[in-house]
């Protein structure tokens, strides 16, 4: 059953050539795009179970690492697809609602369903990287999609945004693509569970400057401090459901790459120092930001920048405890920072704008919006017993266990950027919800098409806190062989960790006496 590891980045592929062909039927175009991320999120529900015995390898075109590419699904992994593919698919319903309610003019355009798909299959494909270089190559078919996505509409805004968006991923690109070439010179593979055995017996300091340079990278498209400024700037500009799917997968894509790469290449924790100091300025002067806006969306950017600290903050304490709670408030955030984007494309078509000082009165005349904006609102401030009051009282056991000055300075600077989380929350709700408007706010409607997937995300936000005890011992259990490390690189390089680096034809025409073709060899493992 390892060919399912490869069917999150395949089917959207071919359901974006579908669609591409089908341009000028996009109601058919919807129903291809929705029944695709529908069977990847039931292929993702069932790697989830799967992997409990175990990680999945699928070795592309049949050729075993270190020689050919490898496909890895274990317990992150598989956790990251379905919470992924789930918000996806939200947001892609949310979208085609907001087309059918807006008429042909306010349609998705013809290129919108291809491009989400690809997006879709490069999100997964970072998820089950099982080489640097494949990474690289998730990362790029992001960047592309996420560059047409930015800039639908074509309004000189955007295309600034866009722009500013797409030179920044690049400087990331090029930092990420100079880091492997580094990596391949100094240890002769780009493989994951190979470099966890050959990075140590490479020079301190030259694994230290390959570590600060893919930190560099990831830290970029994550948006930690001081490598953020780039996102309040460009993700309020773009439309409410790319704005969503953007605010609540893209950096967490970033945030993955952290914690694969640094649990399982660098364990060390050289620079678990400079990952604190980092996670406390990210939340800290995030939350800041936010308090100071007076728009919607740009206050929910800053928020988003901020609670990237958390996770930051449970991969800086090097320990079980820490790393669950990271990849638990990794899986809450996303859901509810998508949900909060969504409801904010809402408030906007209910009031006009997101200009806090524009609106007003909403709880009274639109009391399902309040409730679905109330409800993700207060469970990204941490009050209990949502998921982020779960999340955080995790991590803040796990950095009392540690007991370092920067971890009690970082259980501080959580305590304050949740308060300060919540004071953005009142305020926004009493600007927006409870005050009256200074003008009469327009007469239209929210689509329920529009209203059931953002509810559906409120929800399952709520679910994750309802089954936070399985949850979390699920991401126990993720962080657990995460460490250990073992799990992972006799999954990829099962002989001794090795790995046979030969396809199966091969070796079966080898076991029969039949010359080997002229492109395989017995021994292809020892090419590395």
């Amino acid at each position: 059953m390892t060919w399912l590891v490869a069917l999150p980045v395949v089917l959207p592929l071919i359901g974006a050539g579908l669609a591409l062909a089908l341009a000028r039927h996009p109601r058919v175009q919807g129903v291809v795009s929705v029944s695709v991320l529908s069977v990847v999120l039931g292929v993702s529900v069932a790697l989830l179970v799967m992997v409990d015995s175990g990680p999945m390898v699928l070795d592309v075109g049949g050729w075993a690492a270190p020689v050919g590419i490898s496909l890895v699904v274990d317990r992150l992994a598989a956790l990251m697809l379905v919470v992924s593919v789930t918000v996806t698919l939200a947001v892609l319903l949310y979208s085609l609602a907001q087309g059918v309610a807006d008429g042909d003019e306010g349609a998705p355009l013809a290129v919108y369903h291809p491009t989400f798909l690809v997006l879709s299959a490069g999100v997964s494909n970072t998820f089950v990287s099982g080489d640097l270089f494949n990474l690289y190559v998730g990362f790029e078919i992001l960047l592309a999609a996420s560059f047409v996505l930015i800039t639908l509409g074509g309004t000189r805004d955007r295309i600034r945004s866009g722009t500013i968006y797409v030179v920044v991923s690049l400087i990331s690109s090029v930092i990420f693509l100079v880091a492997i070439a580094l990596i391949y010179a100094a240890t002769g593979t780009v493989n994951m569970a190979q470099l966890a055995l050959r990075l140590p017996e490479i020079d301190p300091d030259t694994q230290l400057i390959l570590q600060l340079m893919l930190l560099v990278a990831f830290g970029i498209k994550a948006a930690v401090f001081p490598l953020s400024a780039w996102l309040p700037d460009s993700y309020p500009i773009a439309p409410a459901p790319v704005t969503a799917v953007f605010a609540g997968l893209l950096t967490k894509v970033g945030v993955y790459a952290i914690i694969r790469t640094q649990v399982l290449l660098f364990p060390d924790g050289r620079v678990d120092d400079l990952l604190k100091v980092v996670a406390l300025a990210t939340m800290v002067i995030g939350i800041l930001g936010a308090v100071a806006q007076e728009d919607i969306k740009r206050l929910l950017s800053f928020t988003l920048v901020s609670h990237i600290g958390f996770m930051v903050w449970g991969v800086s304490l090097s320990s079980e405890a820490g790393l669950s709670a990271a990849i638990f408030y990794v899986a809450h955030h996303i859901t509810v920072q998508t949900a909060l984007f969504l409801v904010a494309g809402l408030i906007e078509r209910r009031g006009g704008t997101t200009s806090l000082v524009r609106l007003g009165s909403l709880a009274r005349v639109a009391p399902l919006l309040a409730v679905l904006f109330f409800v993700p609102a207060v469970n990204l401030g941490g009050i209990p017993p949502m998921s982020g009051f779960l999340g955080k009282a995790g991590l803040i056991g796990a950095a009392a266990q540690d007991g370092t000055g920067l971890s009690y300075a970082l259980i501080a600077g959580g305590l304050m950027t949740s308060l300060l989380t919540l004071y953005a929350i009142v305020k926004t709700w009493n600007m927006a919800f409870w005050q009256e408007a200074p003008e009469p706010l327009p007469e239209t409607s929210t689509p329920a098409g529009m209203v059931g997937p953002a509810a559906g995300l409120v929800a399952f936000s709520l679910l994750l806190a309802a089954l936070a005890g399985p949850l979390y011992g699920y991401t126990e259990h993720a962080s657990r062989d995460l460490r250990a490390r073992v799990p992972y690189i006799v999954s990829v390089l099962p002989e001794q960790g090795r790995g046979t680096g030969q396809s199966p034809e091969v070796t079966e025409r080898g076991q029969r006496g039949e010359p080997e073709s002229e492109h395989g060899s017995s021994d292809g493992g020892e090419e590395q």
